[in-house]
């Protein structure tokens, strides 16, 4: 057996451990770079996950508000049917069949459309707005106040909420 001089194999010892030293701080280093980048990752990811959801709420709310803006142009094209209906059951019938039918017609017709999100607007009585009325006559009287709405020649509408069409009315103003 061969012994080692102390000095050969401190020598040999302290390269080895230099050796592993190196290695030690070249594999932390590629730890911290390693985990650096997967936290970039992680980061776009969130990031991206968050973008994707932002689009699909974006997506889906334009869908809802082309939707709501087709049905309310379906609404205003079958207003003026809704309107002939209404005159038709004003007007007298000696057909009481005639006249039953054609209720019948409108009411189903006016269930439908209210069930879409049709909503009459009441205003005989209330004051006047213009952001909702459409003064059509101005009538100077004193049997009621001023700016009060005396009588209405069509009805108004709102879909869900929006005006759909302007009542068009006649308006009290106090004389002159």
């Amino acid at each position: 057996m061969r012994t080692i001089p102390e000095d050969e194999g401190s020598a040999g010892e302290g390269a080895r451990c230099a050796d592993l030293e190196a290695q030690v701080a070249s594999l932390t280093a590629e730890r911290d770079r390693l985990a650096a980048e997967k936290a970039e990752l992680n980061d776009r990811l969130l990031r991206r996950q968050a973008d994707f959801e932002n689009f699909r709420k974006r997506a889906d709310r334009d869908r809802y508000d082309f939707l709501q803006f087709a049905s309310m142009e379906f609404l205003r094209e079958l207003l003026p049917i809704l309107d002939d209906f209404e005159r038709a059951l004003q007007v007298e019938s000696t057909d009481a069949n005639y006249a039953k039918g054609v209720e019948l017609i409108y009411s189903r017709l006016y269930d439908a459309l209210k069930k879409l999100g049709l909503e009459p607007m009441d205003t005989v009585g209330k004051t006047f707005d213009p952001n909702l009325h459409q003064a059509v006559e101005r009538v100077e009287t004193d049997q009621a106040e001023d700016q009060h709405i005396l009588g209405e020649f069509q009805r108004g509408y709102k879909f869900k909420g929006k005006l759909l069409r302007p009542a068009m009315v006649k308006v009290a103003v106090r004389p002159s």
